[in-house]
């Protein structure tokens, strides 16, 4: 390998190369070792549907950036990665593509055909997307990947339904159920999105039986009066006290419908009259189960109206209502039409209105499961960042229904329920029975409908390690440490995991949540197919690298919140990355005498070090406690813009034109000493950001002759007392700013960098060693010729332009160089701005209010900046009066 890195920046020159060698080392295994802590994330596994999008990415991104940075830190750390089978939307998929290629359904090439083809779905689409996700850099232990409907998996899922059914916990019943016609199966309530569409409200009229009486009816859905068996009032409306237990009759229909009360009811809203449908709303179901009324299903699967929906049958639904509506208008039934916008249920899949309606299905009750799963938030066992989101969590366990599991579909877990085709005993087992118990048959059947996708991807976190069986990786590595997860999903996943532990394991299954927010685009909106916005992530890597699309989408995140992803930033991150190339090769370029690097420790060049070189060591070590603590809190895009601020900022754009001079000059003490720090500060500075931008940081690593190994199995740096050195800190803060101000004033005054001046420094008496410190730092960055310091202000050249720090001033005799104009300008400026600070600080210090409830602290501190710019004030229009 040659001593310097190439010239040019380009990531797909090591990218690939780098990951390939994390992979052939083992870099991301994780095995059991009792000496050290665990630390363990479990994927949030991506459906075998698509491609790796921008919220995968996100989500992958924060939790590689968690595992690199604990494994470095000295825990076992262990990412367990895998995908989701996706029922529903896997199926929709497979169902296409069967009706493609040969132009028949599901049901006619067999359920064995069509599994046959699911499953190769899964490889071909299930291996692209772990391959993208090692695009991204992904640091998982791919020996342990896994897959919702493998072996392991399924043999969780199977012991978990059993279990729960043999402890009560799952029945199997007719109850109203989310229905989606288009997916041609049940959804859960978590699967149904609401949205609001415009509607109407149909008034019908119900005539009484055996009266001149009617009952005015108002309905959104007039296609299911056609199931209709009953009507309700409240039982205090005295409008309709004397109809109870009288009869209505079903328009069009004939039936007779019992009037019944029922507090369900509410007598303030629309006529006060509600008809009951029991099969096709759940709040009817309810009221029909306390009344006994009919259950009447009047659809089919498709949505289209059945046998019992008389000369309706094979209507579309919506064909149903427009002929009802008409029917009704034409009969004299028909009020008034109102126009009603109402939220309506749909599909979280493919947007389609769902029917509520009764249906046999398998259910979870839900309440003694919920339970636990509160008191785990209650007493802190697990917490969300940020902690808005307990609220999420709280409130869909403490509102929960029993959930209905059963999925009319082929790809999932079929339901380990059997049913003798003889006797029609139901046997829950985890092995296909070989008879009836009930009645020796051995004519059984097993239940052809699948699991909800959610039952299974709720065992993740423990079912990856090996649950049901008791083994030494579960024991180590379960309870996971941290989920990453966005919080569209809390209750899907989150709330199913929380109490799906708790009953399996009896443990929690993580500690902490850390919830992100989605990914729009530029303008603030979803990344979506129809609006065309989406943006590949895969494209981004391709063009600028994954440790670009890793910091852009790291730094423009804070938990819980969605970000907007610009191009800019992802070109700012670029640029940055080059940055650091771009510094790092020239350190690299400076140690190409071997000479100097015998001998590259702190004992060897603890005399020789400058002020400029202790106190980018102190900033590097505040800036890796800073650092630490914003990790430790998961605030990781903060963590990041500190690293980033200091390499760019204090090590690059400062740092290394301090020590030029010296890496140039003759003397080697003084160049050992300056590359000892470059190269101190540098590896400091790979490793705090190598959890976030993994690539480039590990190829520069390999190029530091300080360092042996890889970076990604380096330790994590921690802060140190003995590179604390405040007092060098604070004297080299004073210099820069003194610096800043200077070259600001030579900017605002179009005074070329070429061009040198004196300056003159007017120190107090605490500030003069920083000042006599820093003279050659004046002569390099501020384009010094010399660097006087004076006791007094007495032999300032008159028309010498100056500038004010805290305690020091300086002063640049520019002759005809200065614009004496605009000089004075600018003073005025400062004026204001100084007059300004005075009075806000007044402003403070005279209000009752600040000085009663302020710290003394505080206090004195306003105190100061008072006499400060008072000062400075001062030192302004002495300037201006000499001037004019």
């Amino acid at each position: 390998m040659e001593n310097n890195l190439p010239k040019n920046y380009d990531p797909k020159e090591f990218e690939d190369r780098i990951y390939k060698e994390w992979m052939e080392k083992g870099c991301f295994k994780s095995n059991v070792d009792k000496n050290k802590e665990s630390f363990t994330i479990v994927m949030p596994p991506p459906n075998i549907t698509g491609q790796l999008h921008m919220g995968h990415a996100l989500d992958d991104t924060l939790q590689d950036i968690l595992t690199r940075w604990k494994r470095m830190d000295g825990y076992e750390a262990l990412w367990i990665p895998g995908t989701d089978h996706a029922s529903i939307a896997t199926e929709v998929k497979v169902v296409d593509r069967i009706k493609k290629e040969t132009g028949k359904t599901k049901y006619e090439v067999g359920r064995e055909e069509f599994l046959r083809r699911a499953w190769e779905w899964k490889e071909e689409f299930g291996g692209k997307i772990v391959n993208q996700v090692k695009k991204l850099g992904a640091s998982c232990d791919w020996d342990k990947e896994r897959f919702t409907m493998d072996e392991g998996c399924n043999k969780a899922v199977t012991k978990f339904f059993v279990k729960l059914y043999e402890e009560g916990h799952i029945y199997r019943g007719n109850r109203i159920i989310n229905w989606c016609p288009d997916c041609k199966t049940t959804l859960s309530d978590a699967e149904v999105e609401h949205e609001d569409q415009e509607g109407n409200f149909w008034h019908i009229k119900y005539l009484i039986k055996d009266s001149d009486e009617y009952l005015e009816i108002a309905t959104t859905r007039p296609e299911t009066m056609l199931g209709d068996s009953g009507i309700a009032v409240h039982p205090e409306d005295e409008r309709y006290s004397h109809l109870v237990g009288k009869y209505a009759i079903l328009p069009l229909v004939g039936r007779e419908l019992l009037i019944v009360a029922d507090d369900y009811v509410d007598k303030d809203f629309g006529t006060g009259a509600v008809k009951m449908t029991p099969a096709h709303d759940p709040n009817d179901f309810e009221v029909g189960k306390r009344h006994n009324l009919e259950e009447i299903n009047v659809m089919n699967d498709d949505g289209s109206m059945n046998e019992l929906a008389g000369k309706y049958q094979g209507l579309d639904r919506y064909e149903c209502r427009k002929a009802l509506v008409e029917d009704l208008d034409n009969q004299g039934y028909l009020i008034a039409v109102k126009k009603h916008d109402h939220a309506v249920g749909t599909c979280y899949r493919c947007g389609t209105t769902i029917e509520p309606r009764l249906s046999l299905q398998w259910f979870v009750k839900m309440d003694d499961l919920a339970k636990p799963a509160i008191e785990i938030l209650k007493n802190d066992e697990l917490g969300f960042v940020p902690d808005k989101f307990d609220k999420t969590y709280l409130q869909w366990l403490e509102n929960i229904r029993d959930w209905c599991i059963s999925r009319q579909l082929w790809w999932g877990h079929q339901i380990p329920a059997y049913y003798c085709q003889d006797c029609g005993e139901v046997i829950v087992s985890e092995e296909k029975p070989q008879t009836c118990p009930k009645c020796g048959s051995e004519n059984i059947k097993q239940d052809e409908d699948v699991l909800d996708t959610w039952f299974s991807s709720g065992l993740w976190p423990f079912e990856t390690l090996g649950w049901p069986e008791k083994n030494e990786e579960l024991d180590y590595y379960f309870p996971t440490s941290v989920l990453v997860t966005g919080y569209d999903i809390i209750f899907f996943w989150v709330v199913r995991m929380a109490f799906s532990s708790l009953f399996c394991t009896g443990q929690k299954p993580f500690s902490k949540v850390l919830v992100h927010g989605l990914v729009r685009d530029a303008e603030g909106r979803k990344m979506s197919k129809s609006l065309g916005n989406g943006i590949d992530p895969l494209e981004i890597i391709d063009q600028y690298g994954a440790d670009a699309l890793r910091f852009t989408l790291t730094t423009g995140n804070s938990p819980g919140n969605d970000m907007r992803f610009y191009m800019e930033r992802v070109e700012f991150a670029r640029n940055f990355n080059n940055k650091l190339w771009n510094a790092s090769r020239f350190v690299f370029m400076n140690l190409e005498d071997k000479s100097l690097l015998r001998d590259l420790t702190r004992e060897a060049v603890e005399k020789d070090l400058t002020l400029a070189d202790k106190w980018i060591i102190s900033r590097s070590n505040r800036m890796v406690k800073e650092v630490s603590q914003n990790m430790d809190n998961f605030e990781l895009g903060i963590a990041l813009q500190k690293a980033y601020d200091f390499a760019w900022s204090e090590y690059c754009d400062w740092y290394i034109e301090l020590v030029k001079p010296r890496l140039y000059a003759d003397d080697k003490d003084a160049k050992r000493a300056g590359l000892y720090t470059l190269t101190y500060v540098l590896e400091k500075i790979l490793k705090m950001l190598h959890p976030f931008i993994p690539f480039i940081t590990e190829e520069i690593y390999s190029y530091l002759p300080t360092v042996e190994g890889m970076i990604i199995r380096a330790q994590y740096p921690h802060y140190c007392e003995e590179d604390n050195m405040e007092s060098e800190e604070e004297k080299m803060n004073l210099i820069m700013d003194g610096i800043r101000n200077v070259r600001n004033v030579r900017t605002e005054m179009d005074v070329p960098p070429s061009k040198k001046a004196k300056i003159i420094i007017v120190p107090n008496h605490e500030k003069k060693e920083a000042m006599e410190d820093g003279k050659e730092y004046f002569k390099a960055l501020a384009s010094a010729s010399e660097v006087e310091i004076l006791e007094s202000k007495e032999n300032i050249p008159e028309d010498a332009v100056s500038v004010v720090i805290d305690g020091v001033e300086l002063f640049i005799p520019l002759d005809e160089l200065v614009d004496f104009e605009k000089e004075k300008e600018r003073l005025n400026k400062e004026k204001k701005k100084a007059i300004s600070e005075i009075k806000r600080v007044e402003g403070k210090l005279n209000n009752q209010g600040f000085m009663s409830k302020a710290p003394q602290k505080l206090i004195e501190e306003e105190r100061a900046k008072k006499e400060k710019f008072e000062e400075m004030l001062k030192t302004i229009e002495e300037r201006l009066e000499k001037l004019n």
